[in-house]
C-alpha cells in the first residue's frame, strides 16, 4: 500500500511540472503571448502522460506474471 501511494504521488506530481525546455519557453515568451506559452506547456505535459502509462503498464504486467509464479 505504501509503495502504491509513493508511485501515485510521483505520478501526479509530475503533472504539475513545467515541461517546456528553456529554448522553447524563451522563444514563446519573447513574443509577449503568455497564453500561447501556457498552451504549449499544457500540450507537452499532456503528451508526456502516455509514455509513463505505457511503461507503468508493462512493469505491472511483468510484476503480475512473476508474482503468480512465486505463489504456485
Amino acid at each position: 500500500m505504501k509503495k502504491l501511494l509513493i508511485v501515485l504521488v510521483i505520478f501526479f506530481y509530475s503533472a504539475f511540472a513545467k515541461a517546456q525546455c528553456a529554448m522553447c519557453r524563451a522563444v514563446i515568451e519573447s513574443g509577449g503571448d503568455t497564453k500561447a506559452a501556457q498552451g504549449l506547456n499544457d500540450g507537452i505535459v499532456y503528451l508526456m502522460i502516455f509514455p509513463y502509462l505505457l511503461v507503468g503498464g508493462i512493469i505491472y504486467m511483468i510484476y503480475r506474471a512473476t508474482s503468480k509464479k512465486k505463489l504456485n
